[in-house]
């Protein structure tokens, strides 16, 4: 009798398995498109371009086919820029802190084609969006906001969920110089407190100006502060190894011990 049971449950239990392979070759979830650009906490998704001054650098987006099988139909996907959700972002972490609203890029700074091709058999497709960054003002927080379009003409659906159908582009250009830097030798006195014990920041971040030339705010002043643009401090590398340094603004008095500081040779 035991015999029989055993043999029994064996049975069972491969036809659960044997139904459980049957059920993998069939969709298990709609062949959504979406763009493949996870937001950081601050709403984004930070990209890095390279910048130049007199040539487009290329920044190659992400779109993918979702589903459990492979993808067998050629998708044309239309992509769109998507002013309203960058609206609703900025409302919604900001509200009417105005000074602290991504800007949007302008359309003079990229292009990229209207649709996207996505071939059968390929699960993913990239979007080439070219910028041409010569001029930029990076003491705004630029954004690039991407949508994938409806259309009903068309065979592919875009993803119901909107963190997954649209992307949030932070643009972030870089040259040589560019990047953090350590903060830790930076002392910063308040005037009339020369006594007290200095702030010091861990970290300095340096902004795009040109091929050659970078920014940093003066101090303890970062990107949240709405007069940051009155405290900027230039640098500019040179091929000698040496780096000049400068302010536009003659109110906040900046002054440096020598004209052109040399990089040490290694």
């Amino acid at each position: 009798m035991n015999k029989l049971y055993i043999q029994f449950f064996l049975l069972l239990i491969l036809s659960i398995f044997g139904a459980c392979n049957d059920e993998w070759k069939e969709e298990q979830y709609e062949h959504y498109i979406s763009f493949k650009a996870p937001l950081d906490n601050n709403g984004v998704a930070n990209i890095h371009v390279r910048y130049k001054d007199a040539a487009k650098s290329t920044f190659l987006q992400p779109l993918i086919v979702s589903g459990s099988t492979n993808n067998e139909s050629n998708f044309s996907v239309q992509v769109g820029v998507d002013a309203d959700t960058l609206n609703v972002l900025n409302f919604e972490r900001f509200q009417n802190r105005k000074d602290f609203y991504y800007q949007q890029l302008s359309s003079n700074y990229y292009s990229f084609p209207a649709t996207v091709n996505i071939n059968a058999g390929e699960n993913t497709g990239l979007l080439a969006i070219d910028f041409s960054l010569k001029g930029i003002d990076m003491t705004e927080k630029w954004v690039l906001p991407l949508t994938i379009m409806d259309d009903p003409s068309a065979n592919y659906k875009g993803h119901p969920r909107k963190y997954y159908r649209k992307a949030i582009l932070r643009v972030n250009p870089f040259n040589d110089y560019s990047g953090n830097y350590s903060g830790a030798a930076l002392l910063t006195r308040m005037e009339g407190q020369e006594n007290e014990t200095p702030v010091v920041k861990s970290e300095i971040r340096s902004y795009v100006v040109d091929e050659n030339t970078v920014f940093f705010y003066a101090g303890n002043i970062d990107e949240e502060r709405q007069d940051r643009r009155n405290y900027k401090i230039y640098a500019t590398f040179t091929k000698t190894g040496t780096v000049t340094f400068r302010s536009d603004n003659p109110s906040i008095k900046f002054v440096v011990n020598s004209r052109s500081l040399t990089k040490p040779t290694i």
